[in-house]
């Protein structure tokens, strides 16, 4: 069962929500977030990204970062750029990106279900951006940003959903990316029952993106149910805010990698390797077209590889992987790329910069840049399914939410 919640949202007044609605604070750095933020004081970077608002060169992790975020939410609050619903409610939050829609519903999660891996996991977290966002979350006393999460498509959900998203908007924003972000509330008891009904017959949720905000809404339920001693399990801190999109609806892009020298091969002796476990042919596109083949771009022209049979355990849910083929197969043993997650040798290109972006490094002194094809949901959903991990930078999920439409504080 997928247990959800109603909850009260804090949430910008209308004519304020463009300028309050911003992008996650994991998608960029402190010098951008400054930028985006200057000369907006209602930008929610002031929550995600408190730094920008203490002098230059202080570290994101100083006692006085921290303090600084509960000081601009709780000035949000007391100035009314964000308010709060004078009931628990549901809501739909919709992003259009090109000719691509998805719709999920916002609702509490289960801090119980994701330690009974109801909700699942697909990749490893890293301790220091957990305990980061676990103090923002502890000191601020909120989720201030939402966790994306997904499950296998319910039509009827679909259905309820769909019918909400016939009536006029709250929030109907275009962002500087041109990614359109749509919010409506639920407050219709009857809607609101159906829904909390329908996903207690979802078998199981997943982590689509944002898997450190998750960790942090865990370990501070975990600490305040410690602290609280025998519950009834219906505590406010037992739940934490989540975006959950039908699985059938989310776009995956390509996550590509490109990596600084040859590991002391010639140009020939790379290719000669390279061609022992995949097929070499002229590409005329950049973008691998299949599963199982990569855009290689080196000596500045793209070729095919791809993958010969028997090279990889084709029944594996990690294995089977093409990020994992290309690391069993080329990054490890010829490149020598033995730990991905921190060989300073590999960087990763989200696939919303293109493969142009992967031309321009190569031309900027990288030795050899590969286009991936995307990662799907169903092998998303299979892994997590075989309690398994995927490889670091297996998916880039676009559109990205944006923070500060919906807010949740903890009551009490």
């Amino acid at each position: 069962m997928a247990q959800i919640k109603p909850f009260q949202a804090y949430r910008p007044k209308p004519d304020l929500a463009a300028h309050v609605a911003s992008v996650p604070y994991d998608v960029i750095n402190t010098k951008e977030a400054r930028e985006l933020a200057k000369g907006n004081p209602s930008s929610f970077l002031h929550v995600g990204r408190p730094e920008i608002d203490l002098p230059e060169g202080m570290d994101e992790h100083d006692d006085q970062v921290y303090a600084k975020g509960v000081e601009n939410l709780k000035k949000f609050i007391a100035e009314g750029t964000l308010y709060q619903d004078s009931k628990p409610c549901l809501y739909v939050y919709q992003q259009k990106m090109g000719d691509h829609v998805q719709a999920g519903l916002v609702c509490l999660c289960s801090v119980e279900e994701y330690e009974k891996n109801l909700i699942k996991k697909h990749e490893y977290t890293r301790k220091d951006k957990e305990d980061d966002r676990t103090r923002h979350v502890t000191e601020q006393n909120a989720n201030a940003e939402p966790v994306f999460l997904t499950y296998r498509a319910v039509p009827y959900i679909d259905h309820v959903i769909d019918t909400v998203r016939k009536a006029k908007p709250d929030y109907d924003v275009v962002t500087p990316d041109d990614i359109g972000h749509t919010v409506w509330t639920i407050k219709d008891e009857v809607v609101m029952g159906e829904l909390v009904a329908f996903f207690n017959g979802v078998p199981a949720l997943y982590i689509a993106d944002g898997h450190h905000r998750t960790a942090a809404a865990i370990r501070y339920g975990q600490a305040r149910r410690g602290a609280a001693g025998k519950g009834t399990g219906d505590e406010p801190f037992e739940f934490f805010m989540a975006v959950v999109f039908p699985h059938n609806q989310l776009k995956i892009l390509d996550y590509n990698r490109v990596v600084k020298d040859l590991n002391g091969l010639t140009p020939e002796q790379f290719l000669a390797k390279v061609g022992e476990k995949f097929e070499i042919a002229p590409a005329a596109q950049a973008q691998p077209d299949k599963a199982a083949s990569f855009g290689m771009f080196f000596q500045g022209q793209w070729h095919r590889l791809t993958a010969k049979v028997g090279t990889f355990p084709a029944n594996d849910p990690v294995k089977s992987l093409d990020v994992s083929i290309l690391q069993d197969n080329l990054l490890n043993p010829i490149l020598g790329i033995q730990d991905p997650r921190t060989d300073k040798r590999i960087d990763f290109v989200g696939g919303i910069r293109g493969t142009k972006e992967l031309e321009k490094r190569v031309a900027e002194g990288a030795a050899v840049a590969f286009a991936m094809f995307p990662t799907s949901l169903d092998q998303l959903m299979a892994v997590s399914d075989a309690d398994q991990i995927m490889p670091p930078k297996s998916t880039w999920f676009e559109p990205k939410l944006r923070s500060g439409l919906l807010v949740r504080v903890y009551e009490g």
